[in-house]
């Protein structure tokens, strides 16, 4: 039977959630054409009622229960934007067990247990896309799953965190205190609120987990 539409779930209705609507319906016409069907946001599901985005959300599409997306079976693909390792795992996991196919841009959760959501979806027989989890602008996961999957590559070498970026040149080239230019990436954006993350390494480190276990062929593990 011909396909008429893509039926889609997205986990997590925050700022990246509200984002995708958003690029979803402005270039809907552009989408079917060149899908021949409509992508159809079927169920939106926010963590907290209380803080959940749901201006323009029509309310039978949304719930505060996962299961309502992972277990539809009318439901193509999962798209997990809410973030963190838990519960985004078992809600991942889950929706690749029942045969979706999953989308998502989480570094912390790929990071941690990729590997174990990779081989389920190899068995599953289902995608498994996460190209956004590492420099979202530039398609350095695919080149690397893809194009280069025949290369023996020997090392990498790139900035994976812009925040540690902007604040080690603020440092070099103007002198200025590693306090004063973290302030002044967050006053421009760059940082988060809590930086902890950016300034630690961990994101790089998550982003690093990622690049490494592809561009090795080997599962490394964010705790090494």
């Amino acid at each position: 039977m011909k396909r008429t539409e893509i039926r889609v779930g997205l986990i997590g209705v925050g700022v990246v959630g509200q984002g995708i609507l958003r690029l979803l319906s402005d270039n809907a016409k552009q989408i079917r054409e060149r899908l021949g069907v409509p992508i159809v946001m079927a169920r939106m599901v926010a963590r907290d009622p209380k803080k959940a985005r749901t201006d323009g959300i029509a309310r039978d599409r949304l719930t505060f229960n996962p299961k309502d997306v992972t277990q539809n079976p009318n439901i193509d693909i999962v798209v997990e934007v809410m973030g963190g390792v838990d519960p985004a795992y078992d809600i991942v996991r889950e929706a690749i067990a029942n045969g979706k196919h999953v989308v998502t841009a989480n570094k912390a959760l790929m990071a941690e247990r990729g590997n174990e959501l990779i081989e389920l979806a190899e068995r599953k027989n289902v995608d498994l896309y996460f190209e956004g989890a590492v420099a979202g602008g530039v398609p350095i996961l695919r080149l690397l799953r893809e194009a280069m999957s025949s290369d023996r590559i020997t090392r990498l070498r790139g900035i994976v965190n812009g925040t540690s970026n902007y604040v080690l040149t603020e440092m070099g080239e103007k002198g200025l205190s590693f306090d004063a230019a973290v302030r002044g990436a967050q006053e421009k954006g760059y940082a988060e609120a809590d930086p902890t993350l950016d300034i630690s390494g961990g994101d790089a480190a998550h982003k690093l987990t990622i690049l490494a276990t592809l561009a090795f062929g080997a599962p490394v593990r964010h705790a090494d």
